[in-house]
């Protein structure tokens, strides 16, 4: 998968991220169990999509290997806004980028926004 890197399931810690089915996930808790007569030791993964918030949960051996997402984060200035879109210039690169309008968040021309970038998808995380 393009934008990730394949680790060990045994490797994750909760609050890192993982890609599933071309979405990113944010981890929230992990279980393990011991090795059992018959089989190796088991890991239930639960997470949360980080542009839905859907919850979603994965079982796998401890050695099987998962994909994390390359993540990154930047802050920029609002242009302007359109509809349901942000239009932004960012910081240290001065591109235009064009974000999803989150309704919660206090965003107004002029401002600055905290961004992130997970496979190929952006959200606004923080507003200044």
């Amino acid at each position: 998968m393009p934008g990730t890197n394949r680790v060990e399931i045994r490797t994750l810690k909760v609050g890192r991220y993982v890609a599933l089915d071309d979405n990113a996930y944010k981890i929230l808790s992990i279980s393990k169990s011991k090795p059992g007569k018959h089989g190796s030791a088991k890991a239930r993964i639960e997470l949360e999509d980080l542009f839905s918030g859907q919850k979603k949960s994965h079982v796998g051996t401890v050695t099987d290997n998962i994909y994390i997402p390359m993540i990154e984060k930047g802050s920029a200035t609002v242009t302007h806004i359109i509809d349901q879109e942000v239009h932004a210039m960012d910081a240290k690169t001065f591109e235009m980028m064009v974000l999803p309008l989150d309704e919660a968040m206090n965003i107004v021309a002029g401002g600055e926004i905290m961004w992130m970038e997970a496979l190929g998808r952006y959200k606004i995380i923080r507003d200044h």
